[in-house]
C-alpha cells in the first residue's frame, strides 16, 4: 500500500501513531476555553487581552494565532462606541489642560481622570461618575444617581478623599469642561481636597480619551449585555459596583499595565518591586 501511495513506511506509521492526537490549534482552543471559564466576564476578552492572559499562563503564541483560534471558536466581538454626554461651557477657556493627552503616570495618585456616563434602565437614566488613576488604570471612586448635577461629581471627589486622604494632595484632577466641573462648588471641593484642576479643550473628546475608554469597556462588557434597560437603577448600581471593584480592578487583564496585570495586582507588584507606595 505504501508503494502504491508513494509514501515511506516510516511516514505512514508516524501518521498512524499521531492521527488521533489533538492539533496545536485544538490545544490552544482548550486553553482559551479555560481562561473564559475562570470568570463570567472574561468572555469579553478580545485577541490582545486573550494573548496577554495566555502569556500569564506561560503559553507564548502570536496575536495572529490567537485571532485565528478565536475566530474558529466564534469568539470575536463587534465594536460598539458609546456616546459622551456632558455639555461643555465656554466660560473657563483660559483654564490650562495640564495633562495634554499624556495618560501615563509613574506614581499612583498623582494624575487622575474623571467623567460622567449615562446608563438607560427600565425606570429611568442612571448616571455614573468615576475617577481613574493613570498609574495603573484603577477606578478609585464612583458615585451614581438619577441626575448628572454637580453634586454627583462632588460626591465622587468626597469619596476619593475619604478613601485616600492626604495621599491625593497635589494630584492633577482632569475632566472635560462640563458645567458640573467648572462650577464654583466643584472647584471648591477640589481645593479642599488639595487637588489641582485640569480641563479638556471644548469639544476635544480625545483630551480625556482614557476615561472615555473605560466607560466604553464598561458598557461593551457589561451594560449592553445584561441588558441594563430591562433592569431597575438599583439592580444596575449593584452590577456596576461589582464589575468595577471585584472584576475590573482585580481580575481583568489590563493592556496598559506590564504583562496585562490588573490594576490592584500591578500596584501591589510595583510597591514591592519598583517604588514606595503609601
Amino acid at each position: 500500500m505504501c508503494r502504491a501511495l508513494k509514501i515511506s513506511e516510516s511516514g505512514y506509521y508516524r501518521w498512524l501513531k499521531n492521527r488521533n492526537k489533538p492539533t496545536a490549534r485544538e490545544l490552544l482552543s482548550v486553553e482559551i476555553k479555560a481562561i473564559l471559564d475562570e470568570h463570567p466576564d472574561n468572555d469579553n476578552y478580545g485577541v490582545k487581552r486573550m494573548t496577554a492572559a495566555l502569556e500569564q499562563k506561560g503559553i507564548h503564541v502570536s496575536q495572529q494565532t490567537v485571532y485565528r483560534a478565536m475566530s474558529d471558536m466564534e469568539l470575536l466581538h463587534k465594536k460598539r462606541t458609546p456616546r459622551g454626554i456632558t455639555r461643555a461651557t465656554t466660560e473657563i477657556q483660559e483654564q490650562e489642560n495640564l495633562i495634554k493627552r499624556d495618560f501615563t503616570s509613574e506614581q499612583p495618585l498623582s494624575k487622575l481622570l474623571s467623567d460622567i456616563t449615562e446608563v438607560q434602565c427600565c425606570n429611568g437614566k442612571l448616571y455614573l461618575s468615576a475617577v481613574l488613576d493613570c498609574f495603573d488604570g484603577a477606578i478609585l471612586s464612583i458615585a451614581m444617581d438619577n441626575n448628572m448635577k454637580k453634586e454627583l461629581c462632588i460626591r465622587t471627589v468626597n469619596e476619593l478623599k475619604s478613601q485616600y486622604g492626604k495621599q491625593i494632595e497635589g494630584a492633577i484632577f482632569h475632566s472635560d469642561r462640563g458645567s458640573q466641573y467648572t462650577s464654583e462648588a466643584f472647584r471648591k471641593t477640589l481645593r479642599e481636597a488639595g487637588l489641582v484642576q485640569s480641563l479638556s479643550g471644548t469639544g476635544h473628546c480625545f483630551d480625556n480619551a482614557r476615561m472615555e475608554s473605560f466607560f466604553a469597556t464598561l458598557k461593551k462588557e457589561k451594560i449592553y449585555r445584561i441588558p441594563a434597560y430591562k433592569m431597575t437603577m438599583e439592580q444596575v448600581k449593584s452590577i456596576i459596583f461589582r464589575y468595577i471593584f471585584v472584576y475590573y480592578n482585580r481580575i481583568r487583564i489590563t493592556s496598559f499595565n506590564p504583562g496585562g496585570m490588573p490594576p490592584v495586582p500591578y500596584r501591589e507588584w510595583a510597591k514591592a518591586n519598583i517604588m514606595t507606595i503609601a
